[in-house]
């Protein structure tokens, strides 16, 4: 590809960062209210003899598949399980949506299409302020999961203005995104919700404040982010002019959104059980488990800024995969706060590393005009994966007990790993080079 300006590149790089954390505080918002959010309209819609809502009749689906399993689940647990199953729709609605928003970013550009994007994100939370009924902050969900696209047409904007050298650091710059927010964005969520404004609606101040900062995103978006995709900006006589090119294939994409699948089927399986693990070991509570979340994701935050993008992207996806083995192992016969810590530690290593290197890799099989689109479709597996892993895994926990949950799990990175060590191979340009020291001559 043609050479990137630096100037441009960091102008872009600027917007994308500030943008996408604005995008990502504002996302996490949501997360820890979740328990008290959905058991507020639980108590104004589903009261005894109440079977008309539909919050009451998706409560009564959930009861009919709690007695299906093998032990009795404490009642809860009901709210955290309607949690998983809006979190797991939001993640399959992603899966149908990502690939639309990726291919028509490959042919609109990529400024179009993340502007119609914040359109829809819009649209979602301004539902969720207004949502006095359970009804309405369903489409909230809805309307979010088919519009979120900020996080792949960032991943495609950062390649679009980096070579092959840097690619690797400018995908840890994204991580990053996401273990800064993770890290402060609950927290800031908690602290809003505290802040009763409207008593229809208990957490419209967190809603509104949401709101703000995604409508400050999207004006500083359409302010300050140019177009990037090579082959608009070459229409327009713009900076970083390319040719059409057609990428040579290291690793075939169906290995790559395989790998993407089924790790994340598995991880975040693990990762919605951890709570329920937490609680039936150690008696932890929500506060424990904030705290246990927050070190994951400070020690994350460290991982990418220090260590992820000096490593090039295959070895960087190798030792996620790695650590996530490790973590499954240890929580397997986990028994005392110090191995839960070790394999946090473990967790946070995986997060810093596999999901953006897999980006980066997945964006060197890609030529520019199909990079959008690529990345999309690797995102929607990753989303189905993300979608089901936590039915799936928790299904089990239910039915056959921890030990045995984590033992398939276990059995799920061997695969992964199978294909990540013996399948995957390092596409040439994604290599660091170092530097060879001139001779001096005598």
């Amino acid at each position: 590809m043609a050479p990137v300006d630096p100037q441009l590149r960091r102008r872009v790089l600027t917007v994308v960062f500030v943008s996408l954390l604005l995008d990502l505080i504002s996302f996490t918002f949501i997360l820890p209210l979740f328990p008290r959010l959905l058991e507020f309209y639980r108590n104004v819609e589903a009261g005894a003899g109440e079977h008309t809502t539909v919050l009451a009749r998706i409560l009564d689906g959930l009861n009919t598949y709690k007695a299906s399993f093998s032990r009795p689940i404490d009642s809860r647990y009901d709210i955290v399980l309607l949690g998983g199953a809006l979190g797991s729709l939001f993640s399959l609605l992603q899966a149908v949506a990502s690939p639309i928003i990726g291919h028509l970013s490959d042919r609109y550009g990529r400024r179009t299409a993340l502007l119609a994007s914040m359109a829809g994100n819009i649209l979602s939370v301004l539902l969720w302020v207004v949502a006095a009924d359970f009804r309405t902050f369903l489409a909230s969900r809805i309307v979010g999961g088919l519009s979120e696209g900020n996080v792949q047409l960032a991943t495609a904007i950062a390649t679009d203005i980096s070579d092959e050298n840097n690619r690797g650091s400018t995908m840890a710059l994204i991580g990053a995104c996401f273990s800064i927010a993770f890290t402060f964005g609950p927290a800031l969520g908690a602290y809003l919700s505290s802040i009763k404004t409207v008593a229809a609606n208990p957490f419209a101040t967190a809603a509104a404040v949401s709101l703000s900062l995604i409508v400050t995103e999207t004006l500083y978006l359409y302010i300050a982010l140019p177009e990037t995709l090579p082959l608009i900006t070459e229409k327009k006589g713009g900076p970083n002019p390319a040719r059409r090119t057609f990428a040579t294939r290291t690793n075939s994409h169906f290995l790559l959104n395989t790998v993407h699948f089924l790790f994340l089927l598995f991880f975040s399986g693990m990762e919605f059980s951890l709570p329920f693990m937490t609680y039936d070991l150690f008696q932890y509570t929500t506060a424990k488990n904030g705290r246990l979340l927050g070190y994951i994701g400070l020690v994350a935050s460290i991982l990418q800024g220090g260590v992820t993008r000096r490593l090039s992207p295959l070895l960087t996806v190798r030792i996620g995969v790695g650590a996530c083995l490790v973590a499954f192992a240890i929580l397997t016969r986990a028994n005392t706060i110090g191995s839960l810590y070790l394999a946090a530690t473990c967790l946070a290593t995986t997060s810093a590393t596999v999901v953006s290197g897999l980006n980066a890799l997945a964006s060197f099989e890609a030529s520019a005009d199909e990079r959008g689109g690529k990345l999309g479709i690797l995102r929607s597996w990753g989303q189905l994966g993300r979608g089901l892993g936590p039915v799936l895994f928790t299904s089990v926990y239910w039915w056959a007990g921890r030990e045995r949950a984590y033992t398939m799990g276990c059995a799920g990175l061997v695969l992964v790993s199978v294909l990540v060590f013996a399948g995957l191979e390092a596409p040439p340009g994604s290599l660091k080079k170092k530097a060879v020291p001139e001779k001096k001559e005598m």
